[in-house]
């Protein structure tokens, strides 16, 4: 599985929705409607899963499942 299908899986498991409404190029806001406490659900659940920390600030409901692969990858490269 690569980091993208792993974000994907993670962020849909955190906010308890199918993989399939994590959709590629639609922020978190448009495709499934997120908030910011949701978020905060989904910045811990990616940085458990991928042994990292990811603050809030890096990734909110602006954000794409692109954009936060690009975070998750530089922070994997920082360790």
């Amino acid at each position: 599985m690569n980091i993208k299908e792993e974000v994907k899986k993670v962020i849909a498991k955190a906010l308890e929705v199918g993989e399939e409404e994590v959709v590629d190029g639609k922020n978190l806001y448009e495709s499934i409607g997120v908030d910011s406490t949701e978020m905060v659900e989904v910045c811990l659940a990616l940085g458990k899963h991928f042994d990292t920390k990811i603050q809030a600030n890096e990734v909110n409901k602006d954000s794409t499942p692109e954009d936060i692969v690009k975070i998750v990858e530089q922070k994997k490269e920082g360790n």
